[in-house]
């Protein structure tokens, strides 16, 4: 269980993030908005990367509010942002093994089952992450973070900019690393149509005021035009 309560945020004292609640348990919640709608700053600031102006964070429990990020990691928070997410100038095998830092299982067996997540990763295991594709670099970011062996995963808008083809792949294996791995996952996401296909209970976002979180089936259309502003 990861809970957030009336949380507060944002950049040289302008709030963001206004007095926000959500909670994970074992299950993927997306968070939907638009552009400017607040989704990167949340994300950053459960991850501890950005500051509380108040409020506090709970994980199974216990007052994670003041932790720094490496912290908030080694206790299982793995975090993917949408940009600079990857050492560009490492290759793919040593940005996987600096995700390795932190947890207590072997790192090989840490690294075979992000290699059977995704294979392609090992076919580039010598290349520079700087010269990946889109696609390939989401997925290195998301590898990094699953050797953290992480219990809950942060995904900061992780299609962006993508393909269809890699839309398509990089939503599957959302899936599958929550039925296989038993992460609970909170996913910001512009493409409301494909995440609300994997999404348990949804949050819709709007200048920094977060929506009850419902279950996905429960979602109207009138939610979701607030949110994006229709």
């Amino acid at each position: 269980m990861f809970e957030a309560n009336g949380i507060r945020s944002g950049y040289s004292g302008i709030e963001v993030i206004k007095d926000l609640d959500l909670s994970v348990d074992g299950e993927i919640l997306t968070v939907l908005g638009a552009n400017g709608a607040g989704k990167t700053t949340l994300l950053a600031t459960l991850a501890r990367v950005l500051p509380l102006m108040d409020g506090e964070l709970h994980l199974n429990g216990e007052d994670v509010t003041t932790l720094p990020p490496w912290e908030m990691a080694s206790r299982g928070i793995g975090y993917v942002p949408q940009e600079h997410a990857v050492f560009p100038d490492l290759t793919v095998m040593h940005n996987l093994h600096v995700g390795a830092m932190i947890g207590d299982r072997s790192r090989q067996e840490r690294l075979d089952e992000v290699i059977g997540v995704f294979p392609d990763l090992a076919e580039r295991r010598e290349q520079l992450a700087g010269t990946l594709s889109g696609g390939e670099s989401r997925m290195l970011a998301a590898g990094r973070a699953l050797m953290q062996d992480p219990t809950v995963l942060l995904l900061d808008e992780p299609t962006a900019g993508l393909s269809p083809l890699y839309v398509e792949l990089f939503f599957e294996k959302i899936v599958e690393i929550h039925d296989t791995r038993g992460v609970s996952i909170i996913l910001a996401e512009q493409n409301a149509t494909k995440a609300l296909e994997v999404a348990d209970r949804v949050m819709v976002l709007s200048l920094g005021e977060g929506s009850e979180a419902i279950d996905t089936e429960h979602v109207t259309m009138e939610q979701l035009r607030e949110g994006y502003r229709i």
